[in-house]
């Protein structure tokens, strides 16, 4: 068994909405069938007996290894506390060759979880050791190390309750919520709108004590101390109890309470001393309560208890903490509700202040101490008191966070009960956080989880605002990149900035922010993150989603032109038009419920991905009268067709009529592929809620030139001769372009064109075969770049393609993509028309600028 070329699914794909791994997998013919291995499943359970069955519902003459791997992987996973449904093994073409695919929750341990299945099954197959508990306990705790905590976790699940996008930033806890120009950002529980300012101030306890008091909230007098003598006199003058903590604190490090005594005094100055300048203030009896503040109001509150164990007259104080941390609630990290309990020196320091040592045996009922804090990072408990807090304690409570200027705000309050107002109990706040954990509020130890994580989302956005912008997806054989341009210069009419990604590069508001073929999911995510994005429109390649899926979890529109046989057949196991269809209609599969899929009703195979979108459809082809066409409009549903000189939209008895005549990228109609791109747009724009009087505008100003469609029919006049260049590369292009030509008045008609060397030998050929029946002379040239094939290799196979051509009169082969554009210009007469097929587009269309250039040049001259 070979396992390789391992990839992270991190959006829908081809096999689910669920980020997965895949994997290839290739099999002996021994290992394709678990009848040929005796002994092999009862090794494996032995092993692993909670793999299960493997797979459900497969007769064990169909079950080989891969399939083992795929259960195995998915179960460990869930072992380890993922929760994880989705795996998959398929088949491939080539025999023994599987691909596995296995959900995961967290990237990290997906991975780990695939690496450790595979020893599984070689341990399985040799009869050799697996430790099962050391792999799942590796993958708890990959889990538990990348996995966002409590706090950002209980936020990010209320944003996608809301239907609200989200991505990580970083492996912390830095995430964006939302899209583009409506996104918002949260670190752990702090908000983007919270400024450093006021971060700054609640770091400082002795500067927001002091905005606190002039507020007119209680809090305890006290001041910064720099030495031990100064802390000392600072407490006689104060009185004593005082309590003694970092004056730039968090989670309860470095603090000492209920000091009495100068020795404890100088103990605690030495340990907040550690942390950093020390803060000196009166200790305040009662307990210590956490009221969370979100915005204006108070969303829950918890009375924390200090880690403490119960005497019972039996077992030691260390025995006692055993027993304590045995409690499967308790946990090393975040993932549980409650902390184990820490016995360190710390806590047989605060033992001594009991009078007991770790093997003392405390009598029955006494409460033992074990921490000066009551953070529940350190094994304290938190009991929910929100019912209970006074309205004036909640209203001291928001004064306080506002004071201080925090969105999301932790209040440290310290009283004998949170029933009746803080003046008359003398109790006080002590401090607020900027980042306060929330776990104890999800999960307290005693009492009710509040729903925290839903306040702060509810505080960022609006009822009903799912933090989205308008996503439209193009996918198809041909047209692709016409049509994205198309719709994003509808969006940008209707006065949005437009995100958009294609072949050529990314665009953000018209300007170029990256070149090269951005038509993958990684491009589009970093159009998402865009602050200046109101729009976005991405052309969506078949490579970026078998790379990685999608780089969105759903659109409001999805366009499919067509599919056509040149596309990239033959490279990934997508050997026919029906595999790439499958793949292709991912985007469909992913329109929003809410929303549209824009599909060719004159390609059957398109037309097909109707059953599958979980939104509405909206169909466009030339002929009203198809059978699709007609089904669809007599339902009294939107599509969008020719009739006469116009371009129709129909709903029902709505018609919108668009006269082609006003659509100079289709010349008035003659351009039957630029037709079809540009109902494909409109359909989107109408899909998206754009009005009509913007789409018309938008429509009129379209301009196919080298700038704003390069590569995509320019059109150009060189010595009076028409001269058009297109970066079409597959035989539908071919016919297409074909079908245009014939459409424009010429003499002699020429081409120029290569070949891509990574198409299939027979879509080569085809290429020339459509070509040779159109075209007087045709110009071979070869690529710079060959893709994999032998120098003149894909010539060759052009010129095979044009034996027998009913109209070519002259072939010439030449090296060199500007020395063929060369030659067919030198050759041109008025009159003429020539189609050059570029390759390197940027490149060629510059090229031809200068030479058009220079003759216009010449021409002024002369004359």
């Amino acid at each position: 068994m070979d396992v390789s070329r391992i990839r992270a699914l991190r959006g829908p794909n081809l096999w689910s909405r669920h980020t997965a791994v895949e994997a290839i997998v290739s099999c002996e013919p021994a290992e394709r069938s678990l009848v040929h291995l005796p002994g092999f499943e009862s090794r494996l359970r032995a092993l692993f007996p909670a793999i299960g069955p493997v797979p459900v519902g497969a007769q064990r003459a169909d079950v080989s290894l891969a399939h083992v791997l795929e259960a195995a992987t998915l179960a460990l996973q869930a072992q380890a506390g993922c929760p994880v449904t989705f795996s998959r093994t398929s088949v491939t073409v080539e025999e023994g060759t599987y691909q596995v695919v296995v959900e995961y929750t967290e990237e990290d341990v997906g991975r780990l979880a695939l690496r450790h299945a595979e020893a599984l099954v070689r341990a399985a197959l040799t009869g050799g050791e697996f430790d099962v508990a050391a792999a799942i306990a590796e993958l708890r705790e990959l889990d538990e190390d990348v996995r966002l905590g409590p706090s950002t976790g209980s936020i990010v699940n209320a944003a996608l309750a809301r239907g609200i996008p989200i991505r990580r930033l970083t492996q912390g806890s830095l995430v964006q919520l939302g899209w583009g120009s409506r996104q918002r950002r949260i670190q752990a529980a702090e908000v983007d709108t919270t400024s450093a300012v006021s971060e700054s101030i609640a770091q400082d306890k002795d500067l927001t004590k002091k905005l606190l008091h002039a507020a007119g909230v209680p809090v305890p007098i006290g001041r910064p101390a720099a030495t031990p003598d100064e802390a000392w006199a600072v407490a006689e003058e104060i009185g004593l109890p005082v309590v003694l903590k970092p004056q730039d604190g968090n989670q309860g490090k470095g603090v000492t309470v209920n000091i009495t005594d100068r020795a404890q005094l100088d103990r605690a100055f030495a340990t907040a001393a550690e942390i950093g300048e020390v803060l000196v203030e009166k200790y305040l009896p009662g307990s210590d309560f956490r009221m969370l503040v979100v915005g204006d109001r108070l969303v829950a509150a918890a009375r924390r208890d200090p880690p403490h164990v119960i005497g019972d007259g039996e077992h030691t104080v260390r025995e006692l903490v055993e027993i304590v941390n045995a409690d499967p609630r308790r946990g090393t990290g975040h993932a549980t509700s409650l902390t184990r309990i820490r016995f360190d020196d710390i806590a047989v320091a605060r033992l001594a202040l009991q009078d007991l040592l770790p093997d003392s045996v405390p009598e029955k009922g006494r409460r033992v101490i074990l921490r000066n804090n009551a953070n529940l990072s350190t094994g304290g408990t938190a009991t929910d008191v929100t019912d209970d807090v006074h309205p004036e304690v909640a209203a001291r409570a928001v004064g306080a966070a506002q004071m201080v200027g925090l969105h999301v705000c932790g209040v440290d309050v310290v009283c004998e009960s949170v029933l009746r107002p803080l003046e008359e109990q003398d109790g006080g706040i002590v401090e607020v956080n900027a980042a306060p954990g929330l776990r104890m509020h999800l999960s307290p130890s005693y009492g009710k989880g509040r729903a925290v994580g839903e306040a702060v989302i509810d505080s960022m956005y609006a009822p009903g605002d799912d933090g989205r912008i308008p996503v439209v997806a193009v996918t198809g054989t041909n047209g692709k990149t016409t049509t994205a341009r198309l719709i994003t210069h509808l969006f940008a009419s209707s006065g949005l900035r437009v995100g958009m990604t294609n072949t050529d590069g990314v665009y953000v508001n018209g300007r170029q922010i990256d070149s090269g073929d951005c038509s993958g999911p990684r491009s589009a995510r970093n159009v998402l993150m865009h602050p200046d994005v109101d729009a976005a429109v991405f052309e969506t390649a078949r490579g970026g989603v078998l790379r990685e899926g999608l780089g969105f979890d759903r659109c409001q529109v999805a366009v499919v032109t067509n599919i056509g046989a040149g596309d990239h057949l033959g490279l990934n196991y997508i050997t026919t038009v029906e595999d790439l269809a499958v793949l292709k209609r991912v985007i469909v599969q992913n329109v929003a419920t809410t929303g549209y899929a824009v599909l060719n009703a004159a390609d059957p195979i398109v037309a097909g991905m109707a059953s599958v979108c979980p939104g509405q459809v909206i169909f466009f082809a030339a002929d009203r009268q198809h059978p699709v066409m007609a089904t669809h409009r007599a339902q009294g549903r939107r599509c969008v067709y020719v009739e006469g000189d116009h371009l129709v939209a129909a709903e029902g008895a709505r018609r919108e009529l668009l006269p082609l005549r006003e659509i100079p990228i289709t010349r008035g109609g003659l351009i039957g592929f630029q037709v079809e791109n540009v109902m494909a747009a409109v359909a989107a724009g109408w899909g998206a809620g754009l009005d009509w009087d913007s789409i018309r505008r938008a429509l009129s100003s379209f301009v196919n030139d080298s700038d704003n469609a390069p590569g995509r029919f320019n059109v150009m006049d060189y010595r009076g001769a028409t001269v058009i260049a297109d970066y079409g590369h597959n035989p539908d292009a071919m016919r297409a372009l074909v079908s245009a030509v014939d459409a424009l008045p010429a003499q002699r008609r020429s081409v120029v064109i290569s070949g891509a060397g990574d198409r299939r030998d027979q879509d080569i050929r085809e290429q020339t075969q459509i070509l040779g029946a159109a075209f007087d002379d045709v110009i071979l040239y070869q690529d710079a770049c060959q893709r994999g094939r032998a120098d003149g290799e894909v010539v060759a196979l052009l010129r095979e393609g044009l034996q027998g051509a009913a109209r070519t009169k002259q072939v010439d082969e030449i090296r060199g993509e500007f020395v063929a554009i060369d030659l067919a210009l030198e050759r041109l007469q008025p009159g003429d028309l020539c189609l050059i097929l570029v390759d390197q587009v940027e490149e060629a269309l510059a090229y031809l600028a200068r030479r058009i250039r220079g003759e216009a040049a010449a021409s002024a001259i002369t004359a």
